[in-house]
């Protein structure tokens, strides 16, 4: 039996042709959010199939929420993905180097240069990037990083809205921030509030919840107490299962209701006995035990989400038990104040503890507003964290690309194989950033290259790049643009992974799947 017959239900693409339309597929779906990229970049309008819409800035959100069937886009849209989870910027540039990379790769491959050949060029080329990249950064401090969370932010937002960010960001990351630990970035928590101005988002120290103590004869404010989570409640307990309970004497009734009291009560004198202060309960609170609470002085918080104990767990250093009566002295945790306040005419509960917590309340007109600015908040406090934990950081405008680049020609030349023209061609892709972020900008893509180029070089420095808003070649550091150097290293190996990936692919086999009518029951 031949290849044909066992195929015979598949499409298959294969050599160049198969590699031809992988790299139409990419750099289609580059096109689809090239022009976001850079501070002048615009918005996309997203519509679901119920007619719902977003506007949005941002590539990985325009591209998880598109329909997208070819394998080689979802290879690519997977390599943004990754950046997104890992660096939360970059995710635009890395589809774009993507793509570029892969259509330098095709005209070598026309010329007749095969894809391995590329493709180990390409690898030599990023390794010899990764090592030279540290060489360029420069270490930042607290005012550099606040321009950097606002280059990140750049054409997500007007200006004033990427100085609230940016502020509230830092100030959120520095209060959880342990200078021996990787941030917790689950210790910041964000709640959205509408009908107000995004100038008075705030950062609240501790964790805020949108929850009151069960009874207003309990205290307002306790310092320096002790606090139970449970992942449960104080309650009578209900039959697991319905069954029916045939009652002969008054009795018995009477005796089932009081061993209910018993068991709340055993409760109690457990949580008088560990000298609890606070308590914060999964399930409800029995309304019959809110004064014996009150008496001990103790506030109690009844149906807390899981999450939200699992926050607290965290920040008080307390265990979350299932059963009180089985809680110790070790289950239970500590913290430095627990209040009731009101924010935004609702009335929340705010714990701030040795753990360390932070909220961030963000306040806009519209619930579309509150969302953009909810992704804004994501991006930046990804940002935020990682240049707290590498505080390497590189000149924007894409000047680090230009400097690569330029450092890869130099590299090419001392390789006498066919992976010099690999290596070329993978430079050539790196300085696709300064031409889509001049075109977006309304400048002249070659033009602007060019003068990028010159100007480091006659300056012999790296650090000039494209200012989009005078349209000049500046030095990028004194004009305030500037990205972590983690964000743009994992850019340049997602980049480079795909594209790796996709030059190896050289058979494309699609199932052909027809329309199959199901048989009726009993045929």
């Amino acid at each position: 039996m031949g290849e044909r017959e066992i195929l015979e239900d598949t499409t298959r693409t294969t050599g160049r042709d198969a590699l031809k339309k992988n790299v139409q597929a990419a750099i289609a779906l580059s096109g689809a959010i090239r022009s976001t990229l850079g501070p002048k970049g615009l918005d996309k309008l997203l519509i679901d199939d119920d007619g719902r819409t977003l506007v949005t800035n941002d590539g990985v959100t325009v591209l998880e929420t598109a329909k997208v069937e070819h394998p080689v886009a979802k290879m690519v849209i997977g390599a943004s993905s990754l950046q997104d989870k890992i660096a939360k910027d970059g995710t635009t540039s890395t589809v774009i180097l993507c793509s570029e990379m892969l259509r330098n790769a095709w005209e070598l491959v026309v010329q007749g240069i095969h894809p391995a050949v590329i493709g180990r060029g390409f690898r030599m080329a990023e390794q010899k990037v990764i090592g030279e990249i540290e060489q360029l950064s420069l270490s930042g401090n607290k005012e550099l990083f606040k321009k950097a969370v606002i280059s990140a932010l750049s054409g997500k937002g007007h200006e004033s809205l990427k100085e609230i960010v940016s502020e509230l960001s830092l100030k959120a990351v520095e209060i959880v921030s342990d200078k021996d630990e990787k941030i917790d970035r689950s210790k910041i928590k964000i709640i959205s509030q509408t009908g107000s101005s995004i100038k008075e988002s705030e950062v609240i120290q501790g964790l805020v919840l949108a929850k009151k103590r069960i009874a207003l004869s309990m205290p307002k404010n306790i310092k320096n107490g002790s606090i139970m989570l449970v992942d449960g409640g104080i309650e009578r307990r209900s039959f697991s299962s319905d069954m029916k309970l045939n009652v002969t004497t008054p009795g018995v009734l009477e005796s089932f209701r009081a061993k209910e009291r018993e068991m709340l009560t055993n409760q109690i004198d457990k949580l008088k006995e560990l000298g609890i202060d606070v308590i914060a309960c999964k399930e409800g609170i029995d309304d019959s035990v809110k004064s014996e609470l009150a008496k001990l002085g103790i506030q109690a918080f009844r149906r807390v989400a899981k999450s939200d104990l699992d926050l607290l767990s965290k920040s008080c250093n307390a265990t979350i038990v299932h059963d009180i009566l089985s809680a110790t002295k070790e289950n239970v945790g500590e913290c430095l104040s627990s209040s009731n306040k009101t924010l935004g005419g609702l009335e929340h509960w705010v714990v701030d503890a040795v753990g360390s917590g932070a909220t961030i309340i963000i306040r806009g007109s519209t619930v579309d507003v509150i969302g953009e600015v909810e992704r804004c908040f994501d991006d930046s406090l990804g940002v935020v964290c990682q240049m707290y934990e590498d505080d390497r950081l590189l000149p924007g405008g894409g000047a680090t690309y230009v400097a690569l680049a330029r450092l890869l020609r130099r590299y090419a030349e001392t390789i006498p194989d066919r992976e010099q023209l690999a290596i070329e061609a993978y430079g050539d892709a790196l300085e696709v950033i300064v031409r889509v972020l001049a075109e977006n900008g309304g400048m002249d893509p070659i033009g602007s290259l060019l003068s990028v180029v010159s100007k480091q070089t006659s300056e012999n420095s790296n650090r000039f790049g494209i200012n989009l808003y005078t349209g000049e070649v500046e030095d990028m550091v004194d004009s305030g643009v500037i990205e972590p150097l983690g964000i743009v290293r994992q850019a340049i190996i997602g980049a480079t992974e795909a594209a790796i990936s996709i030059l190896r692919i050289d058979d494309v086999l699609w199932a052909k799947q027809d329309i199959a009518i199901p048989e009726l029951p009993g045929n």
